[in-house]
């Protein structure tokens, strides 16, 4: 039977519990979140660190603890974000009344011990809560951010919106030697309302950025909002992996909020009626070449 290896995002960088109670943003919180998601399945925790205020950081010592608590329950995959979000530690107020997000509080999620880290290695504009938001990882950025991941033994997430953030910076960096095979890129799609820089789902757009990604790739797709159902369904029928979870969608269906694990679990039972089998954290970690722990 053929494996897929399922992620869990339970926090992000830009949700917050007045959009759905349900959100763990707390080290504890986010802990038994992700226990509860990787006994429904998950074998890889995509992780934000929030501040106390659940403002967005990615403090390098916030992170020691979730990673800490989630080790002490269970061996999933962790995965700490390079992209912080749009609030908190990460904005930097500029005097043309737009806002910049901070890149070197993004390079402390590189500090926290992780297996593997999210490289977002891509110019765009975040708007978010009324503020425009730059994101500016030129590529003399992208060199930092990636040799600081290789320096402490990290496994970089490649992660992109459109085609053009494979073609440029991450195939780019793949070719330098910056990583080693198989390379895991996550496509972002159905982000292009919050994102100048991002594509919309469907079934064309996903095709095409499968078909831009380098030799020797194995890819996942994490979807926004109504579409995270069809996109991961999708992904799976076309030999991906996924992620799921309240970092991308914070419904369950219409109308009805979700749990991490519910969305967890749901993905678990449309995998295997279409003849998948999730993957363990040490099954995850073999085909991703990453140390068992």
């Amino acid at each position: 039977m053929s494996k897929v290896i399922i992620t869990v995002a339970p926090t992000g960088g830009m949700a917050s519990k007045a959009q759905n109670p349900n959100l763990p943003t707390q080290p504890e919180e986010i802990a038994e979140s992700v226990h509860k998601s990787f006994k429904a399945g998950a074998s890889i925790a995509a992780l934000h660190a929030r501040r106390p205020d659940d403002g967005a950081t990615c403090n390098a010592e916030i992170y020691r603890d979730i990673n800490a608590r989630i080790r002490s329950r269970c061996d999933i995959v962790i995965n700490n974000s390079t992209g912080g979000g749009s609030s908190g530690d990460m904005l930097i107020e500029r005097p043309d009344g737009l806002y910049e997000s901070s890149f070197e509080e993004r390079l402390k999620g590189c500090e926290a011990g992780a297996e593997m880290a999210t490289f977002d290695g891509m110019t765009f504009v975040d708007v978010h809560g009324g503020k425009e938001i730059l994101v500016i990882t030129p590529p003399s950025r992208c060199e930092t951010l990636v040799k600081r991941m290789i320096d402490r033994g990290i496994k970089p997430e490649w992660e992109v919106f459109a085609p053009n953030h494979i073609l440029q910076d991450v195939t780019r960096l793949i070719q330098k030697g910056y990583d080693k095979p198989p390379y895991y890129i996550n496509m972002v799609l159905g982000a292009d309302k919050g994102f100048q820089g991002a594509m919309p789902y469907s079934h064309d757009v996903l095709n095409a950025m499968i078909a831009a990604l380098p030799p020797q790739s194995i890819f996942c797709v994490s979807a926004i909002g109504p579409a995270q159902l069809p996109a991961t369904t999708q992904a799976m029928l076309l030999g991906g992996h996924v992620r799921v979870g309240l970092e991308d969608n914070n419904y369950f269906s219409r109308g009805v909020l979700a749990t991490n694990e519910q969305l967890v679990a749901r993905t678990v039972g449309i995998a295997t009626e279409l003849g998948l089998e999730p993957t363990s954290p040490a099954e995850a970690r073999e085909l991703l070449g990453l140390p068992q722990q």
